[in-house]
């Protein structure tokens, strides 16, 4: 199997070369990717030296499967000229989400309707993944009326620079600046840019997201991102207004039971859900579940997952392997 990953020499794709490594898919032949300035570059991977490749000696290799990790714009334009000539793409980006005829995977809820015909496959948000899967068996089993969701994501979300930025506060350097204000030792109720609405661009990708990937356009949702000054791991307290009556016991078995995720639920031994222990993990860790009292038939959990592995790389290469896996490429 010929796999390229565009973005190789960014963060998710450093990422994502370990993910593919740890996960051990059939590459027959491994294509690292990344713009005209970083062509000729040297990444190890796996013990061998790989010579890093520009978008159009990439497509001339015609890979099975490509991972872009690179942008919304580079995967608008060359996307679909990969698909053009058979190539299964994966995208990271926001570019290819909310687009009709593209499915938005999350493989543990709805690898089962891909099919050959896809081409291009979205990889939703960070913060929408390790949400959705904790949601999944919710869902299933009492349907969701209402989500009232307040993420506090890491710096690692908006990239380098901003933890470039966290790093230089800390030293006490004054450089570049990322967002509006300091990071370090603060939070910024602020993700993505600001809309019309008031909400952010962050927030409305959880809206949209959530209800595309859990077919579910009834669903109301109401959304706050958050950005702390921490490195790695996204965290999300989340209100789960349900249809049907539930046991809160029945909700943590059926969490338990979800693959890829892990209850971490004691309040008693101080166990939680931390993003300090979540980085470098491929599972969503779920703990904090409460029925709230004020509101019939609601609940309230606290979900945390590396952003960077289930939130991005790991989420893609599970894609991947889901296609090799089923003959879809």
């Amino acid at each position: 199997m010929k796999i390229a990953v565009v973005g190789a020499t960014g963060m998710v794709g450093s990422v994502l070369l370990q993910v593919l490594a740890e996960r051990k898919l059939p590459i027959t032949e491994l294509l690292l990717v990344a713009s005209s300035r970083n062509k000729g570059k040297e990444i190890e991977w796996e013990g061998k030296k790989y010579v890093v490749k520009d978008l159009e000696e990439a497509i001339e290799c015609q890979p099975d499967i490509a991972i872009f990790s690179a942008g919304g714009s580079i995967s608008k334009e060359w996307a679909p000229k990969f698909a053009e000539i058979g190539t299964t793409v994966i995208d990271n980006s926001s570019a290819w989400r909310m687009d009709v005829d593209k499915k938005l995977i999350v493989p543990e809820i709805n690898a089962s309707d891909l099919t050959k015909e896809d081409k291009i496959i979205a990889n939703p948000n960070c913060s929408t993944i390790q949400m959705v899967l904790a949601l999944l068996p919710i869902h299933r089993n009492y349907g969701i009326d209402r989500l009232v969701i307040s993420t506090y994501q890491s710096v690692s979300g908006t990239g380098v620079k901003a933890m470039e930025q966290m790093n230089n506060e800390r030293d006490g350097v004054k450089a570049e600046m990322v967002y509006p204000y300091p990071i370090d030792m603060n939070c910024l109720p602020h993700g993505g840019d600001f809309e019309e609405s008031g909400y952010t661009t962050e927030e409305t990708k959880l809206v949209n997201e959530t209800r595309k990937i859990l077919g579910d356009n009834e669903i109301r949702i109401t959304a706050t991102v958050v950005r702390i000054p921490v490195f790695g791991g996204h965290s999300e307290a989340v209100n789960v207004a349900t249809k049907k009556e539930f046991d809160i016991n029945n909700i943590r078995k059926e969490l338990a039971a979800t693959e890829g995720i892990t209850v971490q639920d004691n309040p008693d031994i101080n166990l939680y859900p931390m993003p300090l222990y979540a980085r470098g993990k491929d599972d969503v860790f779920v703990g904090r579940i409460r029925r709230d009292e004020s509101n019939p038939n609601t609940l309230d959990m606290w979900i945390v997952a590396d952003n960077l592995r289930k939130g991005a790389a790991t989420n893609a290469v599970q894609i991947a392997a889901y296609l090799i896996d089923k003959n879809l490429v």
